[in-house]
């Protein structure tokens, strides 16, 4: 048989579907950013920071309607072998316009019982669907597969203080991953092996790498700047019919491969396990995959509960001084980002805000107060702290402090 070939017409179908995607891309990083620029600009000028109705409307309008005009064209192709063979990327830059709108409140799910950009929803939930992710932006669209162009990657305006952010974002989520994989390679060799404390000691570096970027973004983001200009873009927003909460930058899988392989966060944690269902759409494809496969796995910290006999063995103290430091370091990440990132970022600014907002503040939904708490178990729970109200692992980790020599 000859080998297939497309037909000259075929061909350029697929060269005009790629055009229209790539003129699509092109607005958003572009156009679009320009349009978000000069609305915040707007807003931030105000007295009344948090006000957006009837500020730039000429803006909203050209905003609204140069999107809604490129995405058409694309719904229209419909799902072409070439058109849609980035579906990810695509389904981000769809999901920064219709953040974008929400924003700016063109649309407002309180308001709305289904989004008003009908050709966005259409074609997010048809390539969500199909790649089996939430049909809107999420965090790896900005952080970890946001492609940079002649050195700029997509964000949503150009102020300094938004780069800031997913700078050090991208800088934190890529270092959890780097002790998440540390992680991940002991399962095979077992708490006793010569290696597992190379591997051990390459996820604390990583874990330090977090502190680290955490107080270089402490010390330089501008807390007016980010909470006015940079999270109202995160907020819940309508796909169709269904509102889905705003993109976390938690959204990815290292950073709950690391509290479940140390052992520090339980799957069969009824409040545990209700934020990995709630994360999973969320996350990449390939980080659903490893997710699942570490909530089946034995913790670091049970293995060494289990080897209690051993406890006299050289490789026994090197590997469980070294395990403990580990929980504590990831302990204390999870409490610098509540007690400084989420305090100075969220809870002050939040005080000052009239009070008509408040109920459209937080991204993941519920109202301040219950996320704080939740936030506020959550790092318990990372940091083994003495609590009776929730799991923690604080017994379990003074039961093997008390086998060290």
């Amino acid at each position: 048989m000859g080998q297939y070939k497309y037909s000259p017409l075929r061909l350029s179908q697929m060269k005009a579907n790629t055009a229209k995607t790539e003129l699509f891309d092109d607005w958003i990083r572009t156009r679009f950013v320009e349009l978000n620029s000069a609305l915040e600009d707007l807003y931030f000028a105000q007295a009344d920071r948090a006000n957006v109705a009837g500020i730039g409307e000429d803006y909203k309008i050209c905003l609204e309607q140069e999107g809604q005009a490129l995405i058409a064209a694309l719904l229209a192709e419909g799902n072409t072998d070439q058109g849609f063979d980035k579906a990810f990327d695509l389904l981000g830059n769809v999901g920064l316009y219709m953040a974008a709108c929400r924003r700016h409140e063109i649309t407002e799910p309180s308001r709305e019982t289904k989004s008003p950009l009908l050709e966005a929803s259409a074609l997010a939930l048809q390539i969500g669907a199909s790649i089996g992710v939430t049909p809107r932006f999420a965090t790896a669209h900005l952080t970890t597969h946001n492609r940079a162009v002649n050195g700029r990657y997509k964000r949503f305006t150009n102020l300094p203080d938004e780069q800031l952010f997913v700078d050090y974002n991208t800088r934190g989520i890529l270092a959890y991953k780097r002790a998440a994989d540390a992680l991940i390679k002991i399962q095979p060799l077992g708490i006793s092996h010569p290696l597992t404390h190379d591997l051990m000691s390459a996820a604390l570096v990583a874990l330090q790498q977090v502190i680290e970027s955490n107080s270089d973004l402490f010390e330089q983001l501008d807390a007016q700047r980010f909470f006015h200009c940079v999270r109202p873009y995160y907020k819940p927003y309508r796909v169709g019919s269904q509102i889905y909460r705003g993109a976390n930058a938690g959204d990815f899988a290292g950073i709950n491969v690391i509290d479940l392989l140390l052992g520090l966060c339980q799957g069969n944690d009824p409040t545990y396990g209700q934020l990995l269902v709630d994360k999973f759409l969320f996350m990449m494809p390939e980080d659903q995959q490893i997710l699942r496969d570490c909530m089946r796995r034995t913790s670091l910290l049970d293995y060494f509960l289990a080897a209690g006999d051993q406890s006299q063995a050289p490789w026994y103290q090197a590997n469980l001084s070294l395990l403990l430091e580990l929980c504590q370091v990831h302990g204390e990440t999870a409490s610098q980002h509540h007690n400084q990132l989420v305090e100075k970022y969220i809870s002050q600014p939040s005080a000052q805000m009239p009070e008509q907002y408040l109920d459209k503040l937080t991204a993941s939904g519920p109202p301040l107060p219950v996320l704080l708490a939740a936030l506020e178990k959550l790092r318990d729970r990372r940091a083994a702290a003495q609590r009776s109200d929730i799991l923690t692992r604080f017994h379990d980790i003074q039961q093997l402090k008390a086998t060290l020599e």
